[in-house]
């Protein structure tokens, strides 16, 4: 099967190319995380694959995402027409049919799926284009407005929860228009991160529809709805780490057959699982996500997992959004600090409230050890944190008071 690059930030290209790709005969398509990933251009300036990207895939190949996270190590990550296909039908079963608006970069996973929901489900998608910002938002899904027999054809988007916050905020400061087009649709799928509590109540408030979705480039997307996987997910929890089975998994790394057979792995019965990476438990058919295993810092001889500190901090008004991020410390050999955005995180009394959030959530020696005010927290093209550009952002800042802990041990 032959490989093409498709300009990623171009969702109308994305389009086309998956619409031959997923419904068609192909060829393949490479999606590139930024500019310049593994893509080049051809004579008739069509992009083209190049570089650590083949010119050929396996048959059954339709999407090839470059994907490089936050913590910049870039993967290209192989996804059949058949698991991308499965994904949006158990989409579909699960939240329902309908129309679609593309809010998302088209470029990762989550702005993918979008399109191939609509593909699957016969209706060309609304694309939002230019900057997100709440007033275009609302202009995007007032245009969608249709009916079919005289009965009104549901919508249906995605969103980061970034997307979500500059929404609610609008609404909050009178934007009416932006408050009738979040409760316009009959679901609003969040993820790429997890969603503070605060946040999805201030949705609530207002009536917007909001499930909680939890997945990746691996697994085409979101496979579990909050909490409950999609029809023909499996969910395990081995050592700790969740592992993900089922149709949508990729077919593996391109180009890496040795992270490929590290990531996913084949049980005793022939089922083969994804390693996702991330600690959590699996109880009553519930999958409740508690970090990541690597995302883990001794502090003091203690180890503190800086994804439930981050949890508890987005707890404390203002600082939904905010970003924990890993920094040295000359006494205790790694603490964290706070990055945040919002007003709140300049009041005199903010470090404070988040230490003491994280001591009643986490303990003591779990509390941040500054709050960092920046302008705007950065983020990766995808819409997610770049947590990279966050340290470094926390770098430099003073050190802190005593946190009360022994020395460790030696």
């Amino acid at each position: 099967m032959k490989l093409e690059g498709v300009d990623a930030s171009d969702a109308r290209a994305v389009l086309r190319g998956l619409r031959g790709a997923v419904l068609g005969a192909g060829p393949a398509i490479a999606l590139g995380a930024g500019p310049g990933h593994a893509l080049g251009r051809a004579r008739d300036g069509q992009l083209v694959a190049s570089g650590s990207l083949p010119t050929e895939v396996p048959a059954g190949t339709a999407v090839v995402v470059r994907t490089s996270g936050s913590t910049g190590h870039p993967k290209s990550v192989a996804l059949s027409r058949s698991a991308l296909t499965a994904s949006a039908l158990a989409t579909a079963e699960r939240v329902g049919e309908g129309a679609w608006l593309l809010a998302l970069p088209p470029g990762y996973i989550a702005g993918v799926q979008v399109l191939v929901r609509a593909l699957v489900a016969g209706r060309e998608p609304a694309i939002l284009t230019g900057a997100f910002s709440a007033h275009a938002f609302a202009a995007a899904a007032s245009a969608m407005a249709s009916s079919e027999g005289g009965v009104r054809v549901p919508t249906y988007t995605s969103l980061v929860p970034a997307q979500l916050q500059t929404v609610l905020d609008a609404i909050e400061g009178g934007d009416k228009g932006a408050e009738r087009a979040l409760v316009s649709f009959e679901a609003i799928l969040v993820g790429g991160q997890a969603l503070a509590p605060a946040l999805a109540e201030r949705a609530r408030a207002v009536g917007a529809r909001i499930v909680r979705t939890y997945g990746s480039s691996e697994t085409s997307g979101g496979c579990v709805y909050d909490g409950i996987p999609l029809t023909g997910t499996g969910v395990r929890i081995d050592g700790g780490e969740v592992q993900l089975s089922g149709p949508t998994l990729a077919d593996g790394y391109l180009g890496d057959p040795a992270q490929t057979d590290t990531v996913f792995v084949r049980d005793e019965t022939g089922t083969r699982w994804y390693r996702t990476g991330d600690l959590g438990t699996f109880d009553g058919g519930r999958l409740a996500v508690t970090g990541r295993a690597d995302n883990v810092i001794v502090s003091g001889g203690i180890n503190v997992s800086l994804d439930r500190v981050e949890r508890a901090v987005r707890t404390v008004p203002g600082f939904e959004g905010a970003v924990v991020v890993p920094v040295p410390d000359e006494r205790w050999g790694q603490a964290s600090v706070v990055v945040a955005d919002s007003p709140a995180a300049r009041d005199a009394g903010a470090l404070e409230a988040v230490r003491t959030a994280v001591a009643a959530e986490v303990g003591k020696p779990a509390r941040p050890r500054e709050v960092r005010a920046v302008a705007r927290i950065p983020l990766l093209p995808s819409g997610k944190p770049d947590r990279a550009a966050a340290r470094l952002e926390a770098l430099g800042t003073a050190l802190s008071p005593d946190d009360g802990r022994p020395p460790a041990a030696t």
